[in-house]
C-alpha cells in the first residue's frame, strides 16, 4: 500500500492562541480538524490559583468557548478522546462520571477509547452512565462480547467528513496490575498493537482515506508493555495516534517515518490542560497534501472569548 504522505508545517506561536494561522485552500482541497484531549480525570473546574504548577488552568467552560470557536470557523471538526475519563476529583466521587459524560456530550463528543479508570466503577458503573454519553466508543483489544459493555464499544467506527472517508480505532492498556479483575468483568484483554494492526488494515479495505488510532497504552513502552510509539512504529495503515495514559504533553506530535511514509504520534498531557489540534489538507479523492499541528493551552485567557 502506498502510504499518503504528510508535509509538516508547525504552526509556530499556537500555543495558548485561540485560531492558527491558516493558508487558503484550493479550490480541490477540504480541511480535516482534528480536536483531541486524553487523560482528563474529573477536571470540570480549574485547578485552584495556589501557586502550583497547574495553578489556574483547566476548567471545561474553558474548553467548550475554544471548541465553538474553533468550529465556527471551521466546518469539518472531529472531537476525539483517548481515555481515562472518570476519576480525580470529587465530582466523580459523588456523581460517579455523569458530570463528565454531560460535559463531554455538550462539547460534542464524536469518539472515544475507554481507559483503565473508565473501569473505576466496574462494567456496571460505566455502562449506567451511558444515557449521559453521546458519542461512540471504540476498542479493539478490548472484547466487551460477554459483558453489558457490548451494546455500546465497538472496534472502529467509521465517518464521512467531506467526501473524506476517517476510520477512528482504539486500543486499550493490559489490566495487569492496573484493573481489578472484578471491575472489568466479562471483558478480555489482547495485545493492542495485533488488534491494531488487523483492524487498520480492515479499515484500509473498508475504503478509509485516513485511519486514527485512539490508544490509552502511554507514549513510550515501559518494559514490555505496548505504547502509542509502538502502535506509531509497527501499523503503516494508520495515519495518526493520539494518545493517552502516560500524561505526556507535546508540543507537537512525533513523526514516525519509514520508507512508505510516516505516523504522527500526539498526546497533550492530562487533566484538560491543553487541547490538541491536527489540520489535514486533503484533496477531493482523500489524499492529504499537508498537515498542521497546535496545542492549546486552557487558561484563564478563554475566560474572555
Amino acid at each position: 500500500m502506498i502510504r499518503r504522505r504528510f508535509l509538516k508545517t508547525f504552526a509556530a506561536g499556537a500555543l495558548g492562541s485561540t485560531l492558527m494561522p491558516l493558508e487558503a485552500l484550493a479550490s480541490d482541497e477540504v480541511r480535516l480538524v482534528i480536536l483531541h484531549t486524553n487523560d482528563t480525570h474529573s477536571r470540570i473546574d480549574p485547578f485552584p490559583v495556589d501557586g502550583s504548577r497547574n495553578s489556574g488552568l483547566g476548567g471545561v467552560a474553558r474548553r467548550a468557548s475554544l471548541i465553538k470557536r474553533i468550529r465556527a470557523s471551521q466546518p469539518n471538526v472531529l472531537l476525539l478522546d483517548s481515555g481515562d475519563i472518570f476519576q480525580g476529583t470529587p465530582y466523580f466521587n459523588f456523581y460517579h462520571g455523569e458530570i463528565e459524560f454531560k460535559t463531554m456530550s455538550a462539547m460534542g463528543y464524536d469518539v472515544a477509547t475507554v481507559g483503565n479508570h473508565d473501569f473505576d466503577l466496574g462494567v456496571d458503573g460505566f455502562v449506567a452512565m451511558q444515557p449521559h454519553a453521546s458519542w461512540e466508543w471504540v476498542s479493539a483489544n478490548y472484547d466487551v462480547s460477554n459483558s453489558g459493555m457490548a451494546p455500546y464499544v465497538k472496534p472502529y467506527t467509521i465517518r464521512e467528513i467531506a467526501g473524506v472517508r476517517v476510520g477512528i480505532l482504539g486500543v486499550g492498556v493490559d489490566f495487569d496490575r492496573l484493573v481489578l479483575a472484578s471491575l472489568h468483568e466479562g471483558v478480555t484483554y489482547s495485545d493492542p498493537v495485533l488488534a491494531a494492526r488487523r483492524t487498520a488494515v480492515e479499515l484500509r479495505e473498508l475504503g478509509c482515506d485516513v485511519v486514527i488510532c485512539l490508544s490509552h497504552l502511554g507514549h513510550r513502552s515501559r518494559g514490555d508493555r505496548p505504547s502509542d510509539t509502538a502502535v506509531g512504529t509497527e501499523v503503516p495503515e494508520i495515519d495518526i495516534v493520539l494518545g493517552g495514559h502516560s500524561h505526556t504533553f507535546l508540543d507537537e506530535p512525533e513523526v514516525i517515518r519509514r520508507p512508505s511514509g510516516f505516523t504522527l504520534v500526539n498526546q497533550v498531557g492530562f487533566a484538560g490542560i491543553r487541547l490538541g489540534r491536527i489540520d489535514l489538507v486533503l484533496d477531493r479523492n482523500g489524499q492529504a497534501r499537508r498537515w498542521y499541528s497546535s496545542a492549546y493551552d486552557i487558561d484563564a485567557r478563554l475566560d474572555y472569548l
